[in-house]
């Protein structure tokens, strides 16, 4: 067996220019951002129900003393069975080429495109 290249998985803001060297362009967040024409976010995909539940992102409040605790969290919710599906089209779409994950999210390093980046380069559990 070959080993799998490494996922290419960039993570920007919604609001940043598309690219042409952004590949598939996934928006991540549960509600779609303020001032964003749908032409001008060029998405190829808006997945929902991969952006962490609305209480855990209450919970959180974009708190930078609580991201160690919002990324345990977010992995264990990324974990359920019901998101497997979802996160195993994301791997997909990274083999085939760059996969950009969009969010409007401001602070980047604290956020969730963050850890669920990390978690499609881990590949699937178990």
């Amino acid at each position: 067996m070959t080993p799998s290249r490494p996922l290419d998985v960039r993570v920007k803001r919604v609001y940043d220019p598309a690219e042409p060297d952004d590949g598939s362009r996934v928006l991540i967040d549960r509600l779609w951002p303020r001032g964003v024409s749908k032409e001008r976010a060029r998405l190829d995909a808006w997945d929902k129900e991969l952006a962490p539940s609305a209480e855990l992102r209450r919970w959180y409040g974009h708190d930078p003393g609580r991201y160690e605790e919002f990324a345990g969290r977010y992995r264990r919710e990324l974990a359920e069975p019901a998101r497997a599906e979802e996160l195993d089209r994301l791997r997909a779409l990274a083999r085939t080429g760059r996969l950009t994950l969009l969010t409007a999210t401001r602070d980047l390093p604290h956020g969730h495109v963050r850890v669920l980046s990390a978690v499609l380069a881990e590949g699937p559990a178990g």
